[in-house]
């Protein structure tokens, strides 16, 4: 994030107006860096590092959120934490345990029937969000799957999405 707003100009882009997306673990991996952007992660190497790491808005797609048991991804959970993490770890790699005043306002996508990341995640960031008051767009469909990403037929609702995250970062100016 410090890179590109760092050369935001070079690609021709509002160094105020960079987010990031990110579709089921890379959702997780979007929210934690809406959440814990504050985090010092490296040393600081250059004038990069002294620009602003949180991103100014997050679109978080069927995210994985949550690495509680019966609500998380098992894999992703096993894949990011390895086996038997403690509490401790759980709650500091679940981002809506993580969420402030200064979280990055989020949008969020899931569908009801996602078999591999359960909707609860997207609700219970929404939930968090909403008790720091921090700026949010949910959207819930009733079909979808996992995996939808942009490519969907136009006569499902969920192929909608794109549409409405542009028109939120419009309003968000």
């Amino acid at each position: 994030m410090r890179l590109i707003r760092a050369r935001a100009t070079h690609f021709g882009i509002d160094p105020g107006r960079v987010g990031v997306v990110g579709f089921s673990a890379g959702g997780h991996l979007a929210a934690t860096l809406a959440t814990c952007h504050g985090e010092t992660v490296y040393a600081t190497v250059d004038s990069a590092d002294a620009t602003s790491a949180r991103p100014d808005f997050a679109a978080l797609i069927y995210p994985v959120i949550s690495m509680r048991e019966h609500v998380t991804h098992p894999a992703s959970r096993d894949n990011l934490l390895g086996p038997n993490p403690s509490e401790q770890l759980i709650e500091a790699r679940s981002p809506a345990r993580r969420v402030g005043k200064d979280t990055s306002p989020c949008f969020l996508v899931h569908a009801v029937d996602d078999g591999a990341v359960p909707v609860e995640n997207s609700i219970e960031m929404a939930q968090a969000l909403r008790a720091n008051g921090v700026p949010l767009e949910l959207h819930l469909f009733e079909v979808g799957g996992h995996g939808f990403g942009v490519h969907l037929p136009a006569d499902m609702p969920v192929s909608r999405w794109p549409e409405l995250l542009l028109a939120w970062m419009k309003r968000r100016r």
